[in-house]
């Protein structure tokens, strides 16, 4: 896939993490996001923290609309989380461009795997070239009670 879709006029999309919005990521994802639904504060700040993070911003007003948060060490591997785009501004294709920005900023560190997990979000990551996996029987996981 090498189509980069653009953002629609008005927005902007950073990694500066100084402009992330924490309270609002916090609020989008406890209580909007099926799988951060009552995450702590504290624990959505330390996950910023050690994440790479990118967000869309309203151009005249500053706010912020949208954000992604990738793990990664920046060679190999990276995790694609915590997408999340404001219900004001579904629909205009700012998802799509802010997830083609995360591929395109990680391809420029040569990562062979970018992984996400999502219940209902296929379309929008099938248009910027992700799959299912050829072998998900490869894969495991280690869970912790929470």
């Amino acid at each position: 896939m090498t189509d980069t879709p653009s953002l629609p006029e008005g927005y902007e999309i950073s990694t500066d993490p100084a402009r992330v919005d924490a309270g609002r990521v916090h609020h989008w994802l406890s209580t909007d996001a099926y799988w951060a639904l009552g995450r702590p504060r504290e624990k959505q700040d330390r996950a910023i923290e050690g994440s790479l993070n990118f967000g869309v911003y309203d151009t005249v007003s500053g706010e912020q609309v949208a954000y992604a948060r990738v793990i990664t060490d920046r060679a190999t591997f990276a995790w694609l989380c915590d997408v999340y785009v404001d219900p004001s501004v579904r629909g205009k294709g700012v998802g799509t461009a802010l997830v083609a920005a995360v591929r395109e900023e990680l391809r420029q560190y040569g990562v062979r795997r970018v992984l996400l997990a999502t219940h209902d979000a296929h379309g929008v990551y099938e248009k910027i070239g992700f799959a299912g996996l050829e072998r998900p029987g490869d894969w495991m996981a280690l869970l912790f009670d929470q």
